[in-house]
């Protein structure tokens, strides 16, 4: 019989993080889980601590070159069987109780096809964050939420934590670092054998299969009982600082995650906000960034699938899209948890 709880964790050149992962999934109160690792082609020592874990952790795998964070989770969410998946960061160390939360909330509410905990900032090179005074905790994650110009934020990021985000409640989606995921859901989303489109390769991937399954009528549950610590390294003020190929990956993403998810009215109602924020994306890439430029040719290699997958997604949705679009807003919206869907209108 198959573990209720599929770990999935994907590493490139993470050694600096993964020990302090890994020795925090082996605390876990929750015990019925299995826990699997993919390495992509990693060039540091991240393999060598793996096997350090290897009667802990069911299966390594590791590939010569790099598949992206979407090709190598796929690979093992596809590879067993389990009620839940639990996509982690290998920089991400959980509090104790994290997926005993997280299995006893989504439990609780079935129309909830992914959940996300409370995630703090971590420094890898402080001392374990675990005991810090929570006067102390800066916020990382506590779910993604999208504005008008179709930018998408962790919500809380960079705050300090005062208690404001205490009551359970739904957001719009998960962040990639700790995703909760419902196999329902993934089987429901997926399209062929992706769960995650392998044509983002990586960053963004997390926003596109929230919308994905927001379309289908599926919640994302957020559970402040569960606690983790994420190094946050990708974030918008440090994007000069990054590498081209995650800032060439990020600018595509952005285009091709709207290709396949938004309806033609949500378009119209915030046209003015997001063609200027497109055409101030664009003018930085060409003046500061012109290694992005190279988005475009494979973005247009990858539309006519992604146009694929948004009539799909339009054939089934059992939401309206003035509901879907009514989560857009500038500040975070979030929704009391015994809330339920309006029917499909127009």
């Amino acid at each position: 019989m198959s573990p209720r709880v599929l770990v999935s964790i994907v590493t490139h050149n993470s050694a600096r993080y993964l020990r302090h992962c890994l020795d925090s999934l082996k605390t876990q109160t929750w015990q019925d889980v299995r826990i699997d690792l993919h390495d992509n082609a990693s060039s540091d020592s991240s393999l060598d601590i793996a096997a350090d874990f290897a009667g802990f952790l069911n299966e390594i795998r590791s590939s010569n070159q790099n598949l992206g964070f979407c090709a190598a989770h796929n690979r093992v969410i596809a590879s067993s069987a389990s009620d839940y998946v639990l996509v982690l960061n290998p920089d991400v160390v959980l509090e104790r109780d994290f997926i005993a939360n997280l299995v006893e909330a989504m439990d609780r509410d079935p129309g909830a096809g992914a959940a996300t905990g409370r995630l703090w900032r971590w420094q890898p090179d402080s001392d374990s964050p675990f005991g810090a005074p929570a006067r102390l905790r800066i916020l990382d994650s506590t779910g993604i939420y999208f504005t008008p110009a179709q930018r998408h934020f962790d919500r809380g990021s960079g705050e300090a934590d005062l208690g404001q985000f205490q009551k359970r409640e739904y957001v719009f989606g998960a962040s990639g670092a700790a995703a909760f995921y419902r196999r329902q859901m993934l089987d429901a989303v997926k399209t062929g054998r992706e769960y995650f489109d392998e044509d983002f390769f990586a960053y963004r991937e997390d926003a596109d299969l929230a919308w994905r399954a927001q379309w289908l009528g599926w919640k994302c549950l957020y559970v402040p009982e569960a606690g983790g610590y994420h190094v946050r390294r990708v974030l918008p003020e440090r994007r000069a600082q990054l590498p081209p190929a995650i800032n060439m990956h990020s600018f595509k993403n952005r285009f091709l995650m709207r290709v396949k998810n938004m309806d033609a009215g949500t378009y119209a109602r915030f046209f003015l906000p997001i063609t200027l924020r497109d055409l101030g994306a664009l003018a930085y890439v060409l003046v500061r960034e012109p290694s992005s430029l190279r988005a475009f040719p494979v973005l247009l290699k990858a539309l006519p699938r992604a146009w694929s997958v948004r009539k799909a997604l339009q054939r089934h949705r059992r939401v309206s899209a003035s509901e879907l679009r009514s989560w857009f807003a500038y500040s975070p919206v979030a929704r009391p948890a015994s809330s339920h869907r309006q029917p499909l209108t127009d």
